[in-house]
């Protein structure tokens, strides 16, 4: 059933999907798309389920899907949170002017200051030895020593613990005894890393959305002035509870007779340990992701006070995640919401908004591909029959595989205006390394979000365009 232009509702044999797309994006969707949905909606007591534009096929779900369940008689799914627990996204904005970083060569200069910071090689150690990673995953922003949060000398003025979606999840330390010392040692050396595939650090320049102009400028933005865009996860850890809890449900299945078509789909009642354990170590990865993006930035803003001088600030506008399960309320009911690459958007006004963004509505961040903008975003009051869920990116339309048979190194230079004055420096001393994340291995961005406000989820606040990206290798 078609009801506007950008939301169809799909009638499955096992039940009812939501999909927000423009007909175009609609029209190119994977059959495995629809048939992965039903998998998923064969999950008993489903409530609700829904794909962003962006959706494209993962394991065991859909990237771009969010599901709901009710806290009372429900199910939790490693399957629809994702191996990167708390993967998500972070910007900070700068005092610092696009003009400034006009040149190549001064570019290419602060790639190179943040490189000496940020370990981009997978097994490089980080540079934060000094930090006890327990303190991290019980307690998130609020188990970092002090010194690493540089605005907390000045409250007034500090966003570090404040401008996030979640500063802190509460986790029992006991449940941590199931992880060997060997998981501990590999998570320590990660804290401060971003990791590879599509992750990434980008220094970006703000277009503000004009009819979005006064929202942008209480949230401290300019046009020209230049943000810093992270996205990272929980790295090892994430991966050793989604490992861990995977084998645990996947073997209380067995015994209960659970499953669906696809074995690779995992799910377990909410009332049995092994799905309480889920929650409560996924929340600890949730804890190492923030901190994790948080640590990334603060190398940056020392490579920054490099190259600028000691004056270069580097404030928080918002940290979100889009990949996690947690309880909320909608309608007065306690749901347990999935999303699996979805970002949530409130609206102003909204209960659930950090306190420095109750009256306007957070920010909600939104990459694009390398070498095309990348979005900031704020949720609309239409966005509740979605349970306040959009897009998290462009979404892949090719495999890594695909990509590096089907995109020359050429066409991928030409993306990133290679040899310009408007050169999107990157990091990598050879673009092959990279290819498959070139930006024809995804969706257009633009069409993305075109939905998404088509919608009624949410409006634009501004642009932001690429001037450097630093990958993980």
């Amino acid at each position: 059933m078609i009801l506007n232009d950008y939301y169809r509702q799909v009638s499955l044999p096992a039940g009812l999907l939501h999909i927000y797309a423009s007909p175009s994006l609609y029209e190119a969707l994977d059959y495995k798309v629809l048939e992965m949905a039903n998998n998923n909606l064969q999950i008993p007591n489903n409530q609700y389920m829904s794909y962003t534009p962006d959706v494209h096929v993962g394991v065991g779900t859909c990237i771009g899907t969010t599901a709901v369940w009710s806290m009372d008689d429900g199910y939790v799914s490693p399957s629809i949170v994702g191996s990167d627990i708390g993967c998500g996204m972070r910007v900070h904005l700068t005092n610092v002017h696009r003009d400034e970083l006009k040149e190549v060569k001064l570019r290419r200069k602060l790639v190179k200051a943040i490189e000496k910071v940020l370990p981009v090689e997978d097994h490089t150690r980080g540079h934060f030895s000094d930090i006890r990673l327990e303190s991290i995953v019980t307690k998130g922003l609020h188990g970092l020593p002090k010194k690493y949060i540089p605005d907390g000398y000045t409250p007034r003025k500090a966003t570090a613990l404040t401008h996030v979606e979640r500063s802190k999840f509460q986790v029992d330390a006991e449940v941590l005894n199931r992880f060997p010392d060997s998981v501990w040692h590999r998570s320590h050396r990660q804290l401060g890393t971003l990791g590879n595939g599509n992750h990434f650090a980008e220094i970006q320049a703000i277009e503000i959305a004009e009819e979005n102009r006064e929202v942008a400028e209480a949230w401290g933005m300019f046009d020209g002035q230049v943000a810093v865009m992270i996205h990272s996860g929980s790295r090892a850890w994430g991966g050793s509870v989604n490992q861990y809890c995977s084998t645990e449900i996947a073997k209380l299945m067995k015994r209960s007779g659970l499953g669906t078509a696809d074995p690779k789909l995992l799910y377990a009642p909410l009332s049995e340990e092994a799905a309480q354990t889920y929650v409560e170590l996924m929340y600890s990865a949730l804890n190492y992701a923030v901190v994790n993006r948080h640590l990334i930035a603060y190398a940056i803003r020392e490579a920054g006070r490099e190259v600028f001088g000691s004056k270069f600030e580097m404030t928080t506008l918002y940290d979100l995640m889009h990949n996690y399960a947690w309880e909320e309320k909608h309608e007065g009911r306690s749901c347990l919401v999935h999303r699996k690459g979805a970002t949530r958007a409130l609206p102003p006004g909204h209960p659930d908004n950090p306190q420095p963004y109750r009256e306007t509505g957070h920010p909600a961040l939104i990459p694009g591909s390398m070498g095309t903008a990348s979005y900031i975003m704020v949720g609309r009051p239409g966005g509740s029959d979605n349970y306040y869920s959009i897009c998290h990116g462009a979404g892949r339309i090719r495999s890594r595989s695909a990509t590096k048979r089907l995109v020359t190194l050429d066409e991928f230079a030409s993306s990133l205006r290679v040899g310009t004055d408007e050169e999107i420096v990157v990091n990598q001393r050879s673009l092959e390394s990279i290819l498959d994340e070139s930006p024809q291995a995804y969706k257009d961005v633009d069409q993305i979000i075109e939905s998404v406000v088509g919608a009624g989820l949410a409006g634009v606040v501004a642009k932001c365009k690429p001037l450097a990206t630093v990958k993980g290798a």
